[in-house]
């Protein structure tokens, strides 16, 4: 068995996939890269298979008609035979001294009764242009170099959310978890982060800047325009968040209130950019949301209403809205969200 295998989701990806896989292949051959073509239109299929012919006994390659990230997730895990697994997009990269390290510590899992349900590292925020590349770090929440609980975290602050660049997942996790990603849909990574989490009860943090995620390609997704073009999908996510984890059934009140602040921040960034849109259409959906959530999760609209940002954001008429997005604007520096 391998320690672990990455799924390396790939569109039109012949520009950056190189260098990403290069980066995961000085791992050596105790890991598993799975390139999943998703229909690429480009080099993409013919790069993926000069690395897999270059690299058999680590690179394989899966080619399959466009799926969307989602999609391309799931292929990866249903193929995976790591103990654990994870995901860095094609134009990401990870740290080599520290994906050794990552290997070093997987290597001891391995050999253990019970390994932990997930491991933890840190990812850094590469955006292009920027002199000063944010890195987010979890020694305030989570103790250094051993296996916990729950019980033993500490508060998560704002901006310092277990994202899908910081998660390597015990794969039996994964799929006992029912994680079950949409198609043809972005921002899928928000249920990546989140759903599994539900059922994991043991973690590790591995205090090492691992991932790379990078920022400035004018059509990535977080951009926030193409976030309001495409706010139906993470409409959607929003939903499928509060339809796959019934937040009252965890037991553990910190794993609770740690999904509750992700769920709340990912329905702060969905109301946001409805507002942000300007159009009635938007701002009907606005209302459409958080009626959903009044009727089908009382629960969920009760608590979220009651936050900080509940109460930003449900503030009535034009005046309201701008107190919104002035918080909201206020929070993206402080605490790096979206």
């Amino acid at each position: 068995m391998k320690l672990l295998s990455v799924a390396v989701p790939c569109y039109n990806s012949q520009e950056y996939m190189m260098h990403c896989v290069e980066t995961l292949l000085t791992g050596g051959p105790e890991m598993e890269i799975l390139i999943v073509n998703d229909g690429s239109k480009d080099n993409t299929a013919a790069i993926a298979e000069e690395l897999k012919q270059a690299h058999p006994e680590t690179v394989c390659v899966i080619h399959q008609e466009n799926a969307g990230h989602g999609g391309a997730v799931m292929t990866g895990l249903a193929n995976a035979s790591g103990l654990y697994f994870r995901v860095v997009d094609s134009d990401d990269w990870v740290n080599p001294d520290a994906l050794k390290k990552v290997l070093e510590i997987l290597r001891e899992f391995s050999q253990t009764e019970m390994p932990p349900d997930l491991l933890v590292s840190n990812y850094i925020y590469d955006k292009v242009g920027a002199s000063h590349k944010k890195t987010i770090r979890y020694e305030s929440a989570l103790p250094v170099g051993r296996i916990v609980s729950w019980d033993e975290t500490n508060r998560f602050h704002k901006g310092q959310y277990l994202l899908m660049h910081a998660l390597t997942y015990r794969t039996a996790v994964l799929r006992e978890s029912g994680l079950n990603l949409p198609k043809h849909t972005f921002y899928v990574d928000n249920l990546f982060a989140y759903s599994p989490l539900a059922h994991v009860q043991s973690l590790y943090y591995l205090d090492v800047d691992l991932y790379h995620y990078f920022i400035g390609r004018e059509d990535q997704s977080v951009q926030e325009q193409t976030m309001i073009r495409r706010i139906d999908q993470q409409l959607r996510v929003n939903r499928m968040m509060l339809e796959q984890v019934d937040l009252r059934e965890i037991e553990n009140i910190r794993q609770r209130q740690y999904l509750f602040n992700y769920l709340e921040i990912v329905t702060t960034i969905s109301t946001i950019m409805l507002i942000r849109s300007g159009t009635k259409e938007n701002l009907q959906k606005k209302k459409e949301l958080w009626a959903f959530i009044r009727q089908e999760y009382p629960w969920a609209y009760q608590r979220l209403r009651r936050s900080v940002l509940g109460v930003s954001l449900n503030l009535p008429g034009k005046p309201g809205r701008n107190v919104a997005v002035a918080g909201y604007r206020v929070s993206r520096k402080i605490f790096g969200i979206n």
